[in-house]
């Protein structure tokens, strides 16, 4: 049975272990600094669950975890945090995935994604979208959708075409610019929204922008329905075939960058779905995203 209610979001992709290494002064390749070092429930798909959970909605989790003591583990949290995690695919044989990043006062060093597993999973983790669970080809579902770029090139595209898909509000983002071309098969697609900062909108353009309106201008004229495109301290703007708006997020103090993205793509569907115009949904996830990265929004 299809179990769609008003406040659900199915958030689509990965679900795994954030380790973080933080320090508070200026690095470069080869530094070595006193920092912290935390490991929280992380990934695309669960830092935009985890705040579209804050605000009241109820994040229905599609990925795959391992069986192993860190999926346990993964999964107590997910529940705790008020995701629903019954629909997730749990493997046997494939290990919980993991994202290590270490990030200095001057934003993101480097990072590493091992996402080998939901990757290897593939539509395994769409099977409540085939049996009926959540929808169907003969019932599609009807609700929004926050999608993103660690899925496979071939499993993305897969949902594009999907009629299980073909009545969803789908929110899509790449789960980093080396992932963004990933996007491509909803360049053209008329229900998705992508969600993209300026390097990965040039990314899929194969070209280089200057700014967020000229980065969302590129992607309209590409095919695009809506776009959003974030430039981080900078201009953000949201536009479709009709209007293109620009906004300036507010100045605030950096002390993290890793789910900042994520954070601004969810509460502008919160602010959506809570029935606000263009405007007011552009500039609350900008204030979101501000708050998120300045440390006074929890993780």
């Amino acid at each position: 049975m299809n179990t769609y209610s008003s406040n659900q979001i199915l958030c689509i992709g990965s679900v795994l272990w954030d380790v973080i290494g933080r320090a508070a002064s200026h690095m470069r390749q080869g530094s070595d600094v006193p920092g912290r070092i935390t490991r929280l429930p992380g990934g695309v798909a669960m830092n935009i669950a985890m705040t579209l959970a804050r605000f009241g909605m109820t994040p229905v989790l599609l990925t795959s975890i391992g069986q192993d003591a860190e999926g346990n583990e993964l999964v107590e949290s997910c529940e705790q945090l008020g995701l629903v995690t019954r629909h997730i695919y749990r493997s046997d044989d494939l290990p919980t995935d993991r994202y290590m990043a270490v990030e200095g006062a001057n934003g993101l060093i480097a990072a590493i994604a091992d996402a080998h597993s939901l990757e290897a999973a593939g539509d395994k983790i769409l099977r409540p979208m085939v049996n009926g669970d959540l929808g169907s080809a003969r019932a599609p579902y009807k609700g929004p959708v926050a999608l993103d770029g660690n899925l496979t090139q071939g499993l993305l595209e897969h949902i594009s075409k999907s009629p299980a898909f073909a009545e969803a509000d789908l929110r899509v983002a790449p789960a980093s610019p080396g992932k963004a071309e990933r996007l491509l098969p909803f360049l053209n697609h008329h229900r998705a929204t992508l969600y993209v900062n300026l390097e990965e909108a040039g990314l899929m353009c194969q070209t280089e922008f200057t700014s967020s309106q000229e980065a969302a201008t590129g992607l309209l004229q590409r095919g695009a329905r809506r776009v959003l495109v974030t430039d981080g301290g900078q201009g953000a703007t949201e536009a479709d075939a009709n209007r293109c708006i620009t906004q300036t997020p507010p100045a605030v103090l950096v002390t993290r960058v890793t789910g900042a993205g994520d954070t601004f793509m969810a509460a502008h569907i919160v602010a959506e779905s809570s029935g606000a115009d263009r405007d007011a949904a552009l500039d609350l996830a900008l204030k979101a995203a501000a708050s998120f990265v300045s440390g006074e929004t929890p993780m």
